[in-house]
């Protein structure tokens, strides 16, 4: 890679060298016509884009301990409960009746306990005068003690039925607003394997959170404390902003697609935002500001093969014999290998190659081409930061110059017209 690296940089010095001398003696672009834009100056952002549904900070799914049928709502969609505010009563009727029935057992269990003391004290006076054997005291001492533990069993039942009657008033666990009701008056509702929801609610949707899910190819460029800027389908024209607060590790495949949950903190002050909406996200991964930047087409156009022939035939013997020292020179250093001659070079074309279609990795070197007047002049670049749009370029370039990245028309028996758009390797 080092090697081509170097080959290119010599390549760039042919080009940047030859290419004016062709242009500005030879002439043959004035009967071409060049697609251009200007090289301008802001900010370059780096984003990742991703969907997400929009969700309360905090929801609570409020449930029911006890089975039994609905007899009040006091609560429905939308409203604001406080915590500790009542939103719902079973009918307590069983309940009442099974309290009832363990305040009976207790009382039972007492009077048994009772008979078993004055039983057991009677037994003892009896064994201490030595008129009463040891096994008849063991009997009344334990009989004692188990109608003490049945007194404690049925305590224990009856604090439970109470208990049982209170979870018949369902409360708000936290202050906020109902977002889901599932029930109805007279519906019957069963806790005997898992707790039944009645009421969904939000804590606050002053203070929302997004739930996105980032491809595994971008999660690396994602950080906590990254903005977010994101559009709802409901307010096409707003702009909503956001924060990365976490990254969570649990992945999920779907369609072979490996992703992850990132969770973005919004405000929502004027409660514009609903829970469930979809947020499309643009998160800020890089940015640089006030930069020289070019369109990156620019980055990918070459002037056609034929031109850079006739630049190539256009070199003066002068430079063709320093560009011949120096490819000999980088012949010597890496090792002998054949020796290119000036001519030869492949600048690109149909089914060729060329150093414009690398990657565009910040710190790498581009040629771009600037028209002055109907000259072309190449100009080396080292590029930065490339929103897909615009790249960050650092060269001899100035704002407002005019670059090419297309080919309009040509001279007779040249190329035609050319759109930069589609892709095509120059």
């Amino acid at each position: 890679m080092k090697k081509k690296g170097l080959l290119s940089a010599l390549v760039l010095v042919v080009i940047a060298g030859a290419a004016i001398i062709f242009f500005t003696r030879n002439g043959k672009s004035e009967d071409t016509q060049w697609l251009t834009l200007r090289v301008s100056r802001g900010n370059v952002d780096v984003v990742v884009t991703a969907t997400g549904t929009l969700a309360a900070d905090t929801t609570v799914q409020v449930g029911t301990q006890v089975s039994g049928t609905i007899s009040k709502l006091y609560a429905d969609w939308n409203s604001h409960v406080k915590e500790g505010q009542t939103v719902a009563m079973l009918d307590t009727t069983f309940l009442w009746a099974a309290v009832e029935q363990a305040q009976a057992n207790l009382e039972k269990a007492r009077v048994a306990a009772d008979l078993s003391k004055t039983t057991l004290e009677r037994v003892k006076k009896l064994y201490d005068k030595k008129l009463d054997s040891q096994s008849d005291y063991d009997t009344a001492l334990s009989n004692y003690e188990t109608a003490k533990a049945g007194v404690y069993q049925a305590q224990t039942a009856l604090d439970q039925a109470r208990i049982n009657l209170s979870y018949a008033t369902i409360k708000s666990p936290i202050t906020g607003v109902v977002i889901s009701r599932n029930v109805d008056i007279g519906q019957t509702v069963a806790a005997s394997f898992s707790t039944p929801t009645l009421f969904t609610i939000a804590n606050s949707l002053s203070d929302m959170q997004v739930q996105a899910m980032v491809d595994e190819g971008d999660i690396g460029n994602v950080r906590v404390g990254e903005p977010v800027t994101f559009t709802v389908d409901a307010y096409p024209d707003d702009v909503f902003h956001g924060m990365v607060t976490q990254i969570r590790l649990q992945p999920t495949t779907v369609q072979n697609v490996v992703e992850y949950t990132v969770i973005i903190d919004v405000p929502n002050p004027d409660l514009k935002l609903l829970p469930g909406m979809t947020a499309n996200l643009t998160i800020k991964v890089a940015e640089a500001n006030d930069v020289l930047k070019v369109p990156t087409t620019a980055l990918r156009f070459m002037p056609p093969t034929q031109y850079l022939a006739e630049v190539t035939k256009a070199i003066p013997d002068s430079l063709r014999e320093r560009m011949k020292q120096r490819f000999q020179k980088f012949r010597n250093q890496n090792g002998g290998g054949a020796m290119p001659q000036p001519e030869a070079v492949n600048f690109g074309g149909p089914g060729g190659s060329s150093y414009q279609n690398r990657e565009l990795t910040p710190g790498s070197y581009f040629m771009v081409w600037i028209l002055n007047g109907k000259q072309l002049n190449p100009v080396r670049v080292k590029i930065g930061l490339s929103d897909g749009t615009s790249t960050q370029v650092e060269g001899n370039l100035k704002q407002g110059e005019p670059i090419v990245v297309g080919m309009l028309s040509g001279a007779a028996g040249g190329p035609r017209q050319t759109n930069p758009f589609m892709g095509r390797r120059f």
